[in-house]
């Protein structure tokens, strides 16, 4: 029993290093892609202004769309500097970014997710995932409004989207996952069918953007 305990502590702190170090690169390349920002309009140097753009806008998508990485301080980043005029490009980015989690997500087959709580000893979620595997998205839904313990799961589970559209908004949301980790999760449960998920997606991560285009953020330079 104690082999077993420190084997499960063993690659909890495995995961959390990992964890730790792609929240560090985040941070590190967004201060880089921030600085390059501001080298290169204090130079009025606007064909390499918008290669940093492009650059920032596809690792923004990239990191977005990994679980646990900051990505989002590459977006606000992008919005301080250049101001409203980048809001859509940035909104329209994190819809493709959270998608891509989502979509990666729906491709994870639910034994591979199962192994994957129980290899960081939650017994508890691996025995859920493989009691779910072979459901259909509304048996799914059913078992769970049925048979869950805990008495907050049911209202979850009904008002799904709503939850959803709240931990995307979640202050900190990094710690369980970020947006890329939440759409990655959405997306193997199974209990969100695209279209949903994406009206969800789309109404979730618009009030930022809206707000700054509506007030006419003016940019850093």
């Amino acid at each position: 029993m104690k082999l077993v305990a420190s084997l499960r502590w063993a690659r909890i702190v495995v995961l959390i290093v990992v964890v730790a170090v792609l929240y560090l690169l985040g941070h590190i390349v967004a201060d880089l892609l921030i600085e390059q920002f501001r080298l290169h309009l204090r130079a009025h140097n606007e064909p390499m202004l918008h290669r940093i753009i492009m650059t920032a806008t596809i690792l923004y998508i990239i990191f977005t769309a990994i679980p646990f990485v900051p990505g989002v301080e590459i977006g606000l980043g992008m919005i301080l500097i250049l101001g409203a005029k980048i809001c859509f490009l940035v909104y329209v980015s994190t819809v493709i970014a959270l998608t891509l989690a989502y979509l990666a997500g729906r491709l994870i087959p639910a034994e591979i997710g199962a192994q994957a709580f129980g290899f960081i000893g939650l017994t508890k979620a691996q025995r859920l995932m493989e009691r779910l595997a072979p459901l259909s998205a509304h048996e799914r839904v059913d078992f769970l409004l049925n048979s869950s313990p805990a008495k907050p799961v049911p209202y979850l589970v009904r008002y799904r989207y709503l939850a959803l559209a709240v931990l995307f908004n979640l202050p900190g949301n990094t710690l369980i996952g970020g947006g890329g980790g939440i759409a990655l999760l959405a997306g193997m449960t199974r209990l969100f069918p695209f279209p949903l998920f994406l009206l969800t997606i789309a109404v979730a991560v618009s009030p930022v953007p809206l707000i700054i285009s509506l007030t006419g953020l003016e940019p850093w330079w």
